[in-house]
């Protein structure tokens, strides 16, 4: 017998730890090699971490949540005979080859977000996702084991990413209203704050504690912009189908164009603001695993539908855990909407280190009083957050009013 210490290997450049999202082992399980060991998210990805060696599990490093140093134990195995002398060689080689990284950390805290999914490409993973269809559900024993003692029915568990049902997955079932098979009596349950939840609460934590917020609310009327968008719509062709969503971004960017202070980052340490000459649009996004912030890169130059198209595919990308680091990255100004969910009004959270976020409401029909006639109108509300150390209150207000200006007469989206 030889004891194997499988050390946590350099998943990332840059990358000094990780934590642990999800064991697929246990003390004193009998692992093969190549089968899952644990999921690890760092700061860029979430990297499945798979076993060099057959043998036994007679350690491991911790707890799910806690976070580990790239180079300490991660495991360590009890193997039959002597350790393979190409072992390590194999798990740089398994880090090289890692899977397709799963919800990078989200940038910062938002709301919700944009137009429905386009459906999604059919992947070389369709065998595995007849299989769920055909009500057999992928997982390990352990989660298996683990929903078992729970309660919990696999087939109404959603995947994060994949087909596989895994240990946040049945965490993210019972924090997001899942109930247990069988329950009774209502009970009190803790739930461990771990991997994506864990950082999209350290990111609003750090987000408000930096930064003093101030909120600017205004009403904008929206009946031209949606009688054209009902005629753009009606004349697209073989183009996507237009939200109201693109074209208020359109006539954000080009109001930017005399508000620069509003599309910047404001780097606290070196006390410097940077403001974009592009705009690279966050688009808050809710996903099973929580609220990201995939990038419309380079808004400012998109046709309408160009945009439509692009935030389809980003939307579509975090909700299947595919977007890359880059898409969740970069981003200098941020637009979060609920849309008919979007209330009356927000008070949406900044986008550290961005200075200003951009909030639309829901569009309601309401009764308006012009020109001393009560006519229906459709109303929405948009609310601005900033950055008071760096956006005044009048430029806010300016900016949000010149912005109605162009949303309620449209044709000054395109042209002044």
């Amino acid at each position: 017998m030889a004891n194997y210490t499988f050390n946590l290997p350099d998943i990332g450049e840059g990358i000094a730890e990780a934590e642990i999202v999800a064991w697929h082992v246990k003390l004193g399980d009998m692992v093969s090699e190549d089968d899952r060991i644990a999921d690890m998210m760092t700061d860029k990805a979430t990297v499945e971490m798979e076993a060099p060696v057959s043998g036994k599990i007679v350690a491991v490093a911790g707890e799910e949540g806690d976070v580990i140093a790239i180079g300490s134990m991660l495991v360590t195995i009890e193997v039959e005979g002597e350790v393979p002398d190409d072992v390590d060689d194999k798990v740089v080689a398994q880090v090289e080859h890692a899977v397709e990284p799963q919800a990078p950390e989200p940038i910062e805290p938002a709301i919700e977000a944009s137009p429905k999914a386009v459906e999604p490409a059919k992947t070389e993973q369709a065998p595995k996702r007849a299989l769920a269809a055909a009500g057999k559900v992928l997982a390990s024993p352990v989660v298996r084991e683990r929903a078992k003692e729970l309660g919990i029915d696999l087939a109404k568990v959603r995947p994060q990413s994949g087909d596989r049902v895994r240990h946040s997955d049945l965490d993210a079932y019972l924090s997001y209203g899942g109930s247990r098979a069988g329950a009774g009596r209502p009970n009190d349950e803790t739930i461990k704050v771990i991997g994506m939840r864990k950082r999209i609460a350290q990111n609003m934590a750090e987000s408000k504690r930096h930064i003093p917020h101030f909120t600017y609310v205004d009403e904008i009327d929206v009946t031209a912009l949606e009688a054209m968008r009902a005629d753009m719509n009606a004349n697209r062709g073989d183009r996507p189908k237009l939200t109201a969503l693109p074209l208020i971004i359109a006539a954000i960017c080009r109001t930017l164009r005399d508000y620069p202070m509003l599309n910047a980052r404001y780097d606290d340490d070196a006390n410097v603001v940077t403001r974009s000459g592009a705009v690279h649009l966050g688009i808050a996004t809710q996903t099973d695993a929580g609220l990201m912030v995939p990038v419309l890169r380079g808004a400012e130059s998109m046709s309408v539908w160009d945009m439509a198209s692009e935030i389809s595919r980003l939307a579509e990308a975090a909700r299947n855990g595919k977007a890359s680091s880059e898409e969740l990255s970069g981003s200098t100004l941020t637009l979060t909407s609920l849309g008919p969910l979007g209330g009356i009004t927000t008070t949406p959270v900044i986008n550290r280190p961005e200075v200003a976020i951009i909030g639309p409401n829901k569009i309601v029909e309401r009764p308006m009083v012009i020109k001393g006639e009560i006519v229906i109108r459709k109303m929405m509300n948009l609310s601005i957050s900033c950055d008071h150390r760096v956006v005044d209150g009048y430029d806010a207000a300016s900016f949000v009013q010149e912005l109605k200006r162009r949303i309620e007469t449209p044709i000054f989206i395109f042209a002044d």
